[in-house]
């Protein structure tokens, strides 16, 4: 892609509306731009992002077995109230009356949704296990809308639902979710670490939620470094609250770990991810059933995976900045090389165009940053983006047959030999 055929309309000055790092940034560098309060629009750099992270999530889906759906947003009234989630909800979620006074809610997740469609489609147990997921907006009347897309009235989720007919069947299959979550924001570049949490108004037996560590985190982590225990504070709180007791226990850092009595450390997070054991919550109060072996009537015993799609870009952001921007991992980059000409002249132009169709050629993802810009303006842009390599040609470098690569992460740059460099790029983007 060349730069005057792309849109990144990158920002000077910082925003003043923006309170946290990940929001300043994903604005300052045109990944996306505030329509009202708690709504934004991608612009296509941060769509490039978002679709990297979905592929990614595509394929760890589909390697754990799940199938792709796609569900409704409108949803009728009347499902949420037979769950008995309609009151539980609270304002949070979206309600209105159509044209016809149909009672209606904007989808804020879709356990009653798939549980009433399976209910029809899965009638034998020769047709479990089965576990369908969709990449869907979502949407909740956030009561404080804050950090841009962190905290958002209108986001992205990947939900997945799982139907069995026994608890050894579910057993298996959290397993796989919860190796296929670790390797999806392994991939995404992200130190997730899982937690055990509340159940809260998804209900079932057991659950755990997967935290980014961030200053600007909402949700906090109660971990052991001695042990392996690591719990959501709700979770935690429940677990070390005596029995009986008139007041919960709020966990600090320095208690005892419930595990092994060792101090515990409280951390600031971001929740990208939860997945739940929901057992028959729903498919008991849907009356969700399929027939057995026996001929006989059983209602499905359930899981349910989400992550929070649109969470993921600023929680890498928060983990990957430094004071020029960002510095995304190659994996979700919107563009893997930009190659700067600077004061182009003949020789310039044509040895940054050859090394693009070069580097395109490889198969690797380049911008050419064509503009007519200073080359220190690029440069910035490009920091500012945080392109993971950057390449700069200009007469000096060509005066010794070679180019200016500067890694992202890296304080220095190097000069590589035009005849070595789209090999060096190829090596350090695998």
């Amino acid at each position: 892609m060349r730069a005057t055929e792309s849109y990144f309309p990158t920002l000077r000055e910082v925003p003043a509306e923006a309170e946290v790092i990940s929001h300043r940034l994903m604005l300052r560098a045109g990944l996306v731009r505030k329509l009202s309060a708690g709504t934004y629009s991608y612009l296509p750099m941060g769509m490039r992002v978002l679709l990297k992270v979905t592929q990614i999530i595509r394929e760890e889906m589909a390697n754990a077995g799940a199938l792709e759906v796609l569900m409704p947003a409108l949803q009728p009234a009347d499902v949420w109230k037979k769950s008995g989630r309609y009151d539980k909800m609270g304002p949070e979620m979206i309600r209105f009356r159509d044209r016809h006074g149909k009672e209606t809610v904007l989808g804020p997740t879709h356990e009653e949704i798939i549980t009433t469609l399976i209910s029809g489609e899965l009638r034998s147990y020769r047709d479990l296990p089965k576990t369908f997921f969709q990449i869907q907006t979502k949407f909740r009347d956030e009561a404080r809308p804050r950090f841009g897309v962190i905290r958002s009235s209108e986001f992205i989720m990947k939900d997945a639902y799982s139907f069995h007919r026994d608890e050894k069947s579910l057993d298996e299959m959290y397993k796989k979710m919860y190796a296929a979550y670790t390797r999806i924001f392994q991939r995404c570049g992200m130190n997730a670490i899982p937690v055990e949490a509340d159940t809260g108004v998804m209900g079932g037996d057991n659950s755990h939620e997967f935290m980014i560590p961030a200053s600007c985190g909402e949700d906090f982590v109660v971990r052991c470094k001695a042990c392996s225990y690591a719990a959501s504070m709700d979770k935690a709180a429940k677990k070390m609250t005596p029995a009986g007791a008139a007041e919960p226990v709020v966990p600090k850092n320095g208690d005892a770990c419930p595990q092994c009595a060792q101090p515990l450390e409280i951390l600031p997070g971001i929740e990208v991810g939860h997945i739940f054991k929901l057992g028959t919550k729903y498919s008991t109060s849907l009356e969700a059933m399929y027939l057995n072996e026996d001929g006989k009537q059983k209602v499905f015993i359930m899981g349910c995976y989400g992550i929070g799609v649109t969470r993921i870009i600023p929680s890498i952001i928060e983990a990957n900045n430094d004071e020029a921007g960002i510095r995304w991992p190659v994996s979700v980059a919107p563009y893997t090389v930009v190659v700067i000409p600077v004061n182009p002249d003949d020789a310039v132009k044509q040895a940054a165009e050859s090394l693009y169709h070069d580097l395109q050629k490889a198969g690797i993802e380049v911008l050419l940053d064509d503009r007519d810009l200073s080359g220190g303006v690029k440069m910035k842009d490009a920091d500012l983006i945080g392109f993971p390599l950057r390449v700069v040609v200009s007469n000096k470098t060509l005066q010794q047959s070679a180019v200016e690569l500067k890694v992202r992460t890296e304080p220095q740059f190097s000069l590589v030999p035009l005849s070595e460099i789209v090999s060096r790029l190829k090596s350090i983007q695998n």
